[in-house]
């Protein structure tokens, strides 16, 4: 009975997801010009795709070699390739599972299963990983939005911005001690992966904008990105379609600017994480072994 009512609830929230990006697409796709965005993204040069694709999974890469700092810092120690096979698995359950089980869900649950670790030291460890982002994002948004033409329009917030940029890490540096003491001994060295991990990917998004031939307002276009992965970090969304969308086109046309290219890039960008994550689907099967192993439990 518990099994049917998880199973419903699990229904529901895939549904919730789906109609919120079918319905931001929908909003995005009728105030746009399809043809001329059809037209931009068939033009786009391949090369510089090609180079967005290597780029975000870099970053990708990146992430996965963050995540194992945090498992070595509770005790559990996996072999790089194999932390990495489970990282990409767990895109492609984020990306195509929406409402399942859910890439952070089956990492922490394989695991808490073929390790013997406490299920709540795996959880800290993936959570804090995925908090860690969250104050790089902030950040590096923050920085990006000060040059952008949202500073120029709206000076009124700009010492808000100056007070997130300066505040933000400390602040995460406070709420690591207090409630992630067995992280402490390496904050600095995460948190510089963690905005060395979105600096790539709004490298990647550039690239993009250089594949769409985007010669101007660059800096608007990269602000409004990381302000967009803002909105895809919420789980309401299937793989983050559409929230990156609308954000983009209301963003671009608050500016005054073409919100084609924008609504292109974010499409684009969606096909390239979409891509990415379909190698994970290649690497089901080779995830139960146990690459690893339990020195300490940091409980």
């Amino acid at each position: 009975m518990a099994k049917k009512s998880i199973s419903k609830k699990k229904l529901a929230r895939t549904a919730v997801q789906i109609f919120i990006s079918v319905t931001a697409l929908y909003i995005v796709l009728v105030k746009t010009d399809t043809e001329k965005l059809l037209e931009i993204i068939g033009s786009a040069n391949l090369l510089y795709l090609a180079l967005a694709f290597v780029v975000f999974n870099i970053s990708k890469l990146l992430n996965a070699i963050r995540l194992n700092r945090f498992f070595r810092a509770i005790g559990l120690h996996l072999k790089e390739l194999y932390n990495i096979q489970l990282y990409y698995l767990g895109m492609f359950y984020n990306m195509f599972l929406p409402g399942g089980i859910g890439g952070d869900g089956y990492k922490i649950y394989i695991l808490q299963k073929n390790h013997s670790m406490k299920m709540v030291n795996v959880f800290n460890a993936v959570f804090w990983d995925r908090v860690a982002g969250i104050f790089a994002l902030v950040f590096l948004t923050g920085i990006f939005l000060l040059p952008s033409s949202f500073a120029h329009l709206h000076k009124e917030y700009i010492p808000v911005t100056y007070a997130v940029i300066v505040l933000s890490y400390p602040f995460s540096w406070f709420l690591t001690r207090l409630l992630y003491k067995q992280f402490n001994s390496i904050f600095l060295i995460t948190a510089g992966e963690s905005v060395l991990i979105q600096a790539t990917q709004a490298l990647s998004a550039w690239f993009i904008l250089l594949a769409l031939c985007v010669s101007s307002n660059h800096i608007d276009y990269l602000a409004i990105f990381l302000v967009s992965t803002v909105a895809v970090v919420l789980p309401i969304t299937i793989g983050g379609a559409g929230a990156r969308e609308i954000t983009f086109f209301y963003a671009l046309t608050h500016l005054g600017l073409d919100p084609n290219a924008g609504v292109a890039l974010s499409l684009l960008f969606f096909v390239i994480s979409a891509i990415s994550a379909l190698i994970g689907m290649f690497l089901q099967g080779r995830h139960g072994e146990k690459h690893g192993k339990k020195v300490t439990s940091n409980e």
